[in-house]
């Protein structure tokens, strides 16, 4: 895994004049202007994670290579650093700043309000202004559809879901997930733990032991980087486990199929709107029928479930896309 180091990604432009300056700890330095359209990136945890914070680099790089922007990305910790570093960018003059959870969304409202020329875009909240809005992945729609799989397959009538930090955003997924249990296995019971951290694999793998150790047979991580140690936990009792935030299938065999974001698509949609002039300080919103949230099964696995429960699966989604079934989510 990687050190907690901040780490940086400045893409080449056309002079090194137009090259956006960090120092070596991963603050944006006082200096000119960037000329051209600019787009920076915090993140929470290590792009290095193969889930969430890898994503919204991948979204990030998008916007490089499809849009000709100079693009900038820092890992944050504290929310100090959050307010910090949206306002070192936009007094840099950033066009457009991702905050990227849930938890970046007071210090981008914050410093939204002084700098009325910059974009800031948190992936989820709820906070709004002119230049100011959430992109809400609606991830419940696909944590629904593998809960529904768990509660299908489950021969012990026990789930479990594990995340790292508890964040609404989180805390929502999970509750779509049971909702999807429940129904795949009325009298089921779901159990969560939040380990605190998202990047504390040892800790994560010892959770999932102890929910395997309590009869649950299926896991759900909503956890980034430590969603390792989950998937660990899961192989050394044999039981089955979702990929989340990215296609996650071939990171282990435990891996039944994986709740994923498109986030490249979603970061380039909404550079557009930014460079277009046309963004309107309105939530951004992406579900099954977007296709920017998809439900994919490990292909390696798929053939091992029932084909009624394939079927059941397709349909349901279906219904979530036609809006005759709406999946449980926090108010947030």
């Amino acid at each position: 895994m990687n050190s907690h180091r901040p780490i940086h990604s400045v893409a080449a432009a056309a002079s090194a004049a137009l090259v956006l300056t960090l120092i070596s700890c991963g603050r944006v330095e006082p200096g000119a202007k960037p000329a051209g359209f600019t787009v920076a990136l915090l993140t929470p945890g290590p792009i290095s994670d193969a889930g969430w914070n890898a994503g919204a680099y991948e979204g990030l790089k998008a916007i490089e290579q499809e849009l000709g922007a100079s693009v900038s990305h820092v890992q944050v910790k504290a929310p100090s650093e959050f307010e910090e570093q949206f306002r070192a960018y936009a007094a840099k003059g950033t066009n457009l700043v991702f905050g990227h959870g849930f938890e970046f969304q007071d210090a981008a409202e914050r410093v939204a309000k002084e700098y009325p020329k910059t974009v800031f875009v948190t992936t989820s909240g709820s906070k709004t202004a002119p230049n100011l809005a959430p992109i809400v992945f609606e991830l419940e729609q696909a944590a629904y559809l593998c809960g529904l799989v768990s509660g299908r397959m489950t021969k012990t009538g026990k789930a479990g879901m594990l995340g790292g930090v508890e964040l609404p955003s989180i805390k929502s997924t999970f509750l779509a997930y049971e909702g999807g249990f429940l129904a795949g296995h009325p009298g089921g019971a779901a159990r969560r733990v939040f380990t605190g951290s998202f990047e504390d694999v040892a800790g994560a793998k010892a959770a999932a032991l102890a929910l395997a150790d309590q009869g649950c047979d299926f896991l759900f991580q909503n956890a980034d980087a430590a969603a390792l140690g989950v998937f660990k936990g899961a192989e050394e009792r044999a039981i089955w486990t979702f990929g989340t935030n990215k296609d996650q299938n071939a990171l282990s065999p435990a891996v039944l199929a994986s709740a994923v974001i498109d986030m490249p698509r979603a970061f380039v949609e909404t550079a557009r709107r930014a460079r277009a002039g046309t963004f309107d300080g309105r939530p951004l919103r992406y579900g099954l029928t977007s296709g920017v949230i998809s439900f994919v099964w490990n292909p390696a696995a798929k053939a091992g479930v029932p084909s009624g429960i394939v079927e059941e699966v397709k349909a349901t989604e279906e219904k979530i896309k036609a809006g005759t079934l709406v999946v449980p989510r926090g108010n947030f």
